[in-house]
């Protein structure tokens, strides 16, 4: 690992600090009357998202770390895991389910996500920015009342309920965002 020293933290830096690992959020360089010089920097717990605030000196050194980015496909979901396979390697990881979090109602078999590692360790996960679902179930559209957009309620394959627009019925595949759980558009 690099070291680099204290001054040298930027925002958006990654360090191992107190044996976690933390992204630079807000970098001040102080120079106070009396005393040395020191970076006041608010860092970001990686894994659980706590926030510290710390002084560092030009003469403390930190190690600066670097996530590797692999791409992996999903295969299937377990109980309580879900298996992902390097598209390089072919080796397997299973990750817990609430590791993914509420983005696991988007995967599909076969869908490439990007995974960011620290040491052959999961960090985090990133989805597609938007998938292709299938409408199983869509509200009936109210007459009248055309002068405002209006949206119906419509249930996805993957189970969730959105609002879609009026002229999407059952069959309809539909665009949705992987962010926000939002309908986008209807699918070619």
């Amino acid at each position: 690992m690099p070291k680099i020293a204290g001054n040298e933290i930027r925002p958006g830096s990654m360090i191992e600090h107190q044996g976690q690992l933390w992204v630079a959020v807000k970098t001040q360089a102080v120079k106070p009357g009396k005393g040395g010089a020191y970076a006041q920097v608010e860092l970001k717990d990686i894994v659980n998202g706590t926030k510290l605030n710390e002084r560092f000196r030009s003469s403390e050194t930190v190690e600066e770390i670097y996530l590797d980015k692999k791409v992996f496909t999903f295969l299937f979901a377990g109980e309580e895991t879900l298996t992902f396979m390097d598209v390089e390697t072919f080796d397997q990881i299973e990750l817990q389910k609430d590791f993914v979090g509420d983005q696991a109602h988007y995967l599909a078999d076969g869908m490439k996500v990007m995974l960011q590692l620290y040491e052959g360790k999961p960090i985090s996960i990133r989805l597609p920015p938007n998938v292709t679902l299938e409408v199983v179930e869509a509200d009936a559209v109210m007459k009248g009342g055309t002068a405002a957009p209006s949206y119906k309620g419509a249930k996805l394959e993957n189970g969730m309920q959105i609002q879609v627009p009026p002229f999407i019925n059952i069959g309809s595949k539909v665009v949705v965002s992987t962010e926000d759980g939002t309908y986008l558009r209807r699918a070619e």
